[in-house]
């Protein structure tokens, strides 16, 4: 508590705190692999023929590695820490197949924030419908803090 003559200094981010927790969920839509392979131009069979994806230790067509991630994506900017937010960092480990129709959830924990810049650290996973976990890792994400126009 801040004393008298003593100005209270509030952090950028608010009332964030390490531990906070947030969610994610999406479903990996089969259209959603060719949407990524037109942005991306990644056309590996593995995601397009299924001959070819069958004979693989998948077993099947996979997703885009980046399907997965991108749950990552809208977490930060829809739900922790939010709005405005970007990644500085991520270090990945894809540690299973994100298979046409899987129901991808994305969960972070805060781990650390800068004690006086927007920034986070924040351990990360992506887990199918059956609790699979196909993508782990950390990230630093920067969040955006608009300027105040109205001041004069």
């Amino acid at each position: 508590m801040a004393s008298a003559g003593e100005a209270k200094v509030c952090h950028p981010l608010g009332d964030l705190k390490v531990g906070d927790r947030g969610t994610w969920t999406r479903e990996a839509l089969p259209k959603y692999t060719e949407m990524y392979a037109e942005v991306t131009g990644d056309r590996n069979p593995l995601h397009f023929d299924e001959e070819f994806a069958s004979r693989t230790k998948f077993g099947s067509l996979v997703c885009h590695g980046g399907i997965a991630a991108g749950t990552l994506n809208a977490l930060v900017a829809e739900v922790l820490p939010g709005p405005g937010s970007v990644f500085l960092r991520q270090e990945l480990d894809y540690t299973a197949p994100t298979h046409p129709g899987d129901t991808l959830t994305a969960v972070g924990v805060v781990t650390s924030i800068h004690e006086t810049k927007p920034v986070v650290n924040m351990d990360v996973e992506v887990k199918s419908q059956e609790d699979t976990t196909v993508l782990k890792g950390k990230v630093v994400v920067y969040k955006m803090i608009p300027k105040d126009t109205t001041a004069s």
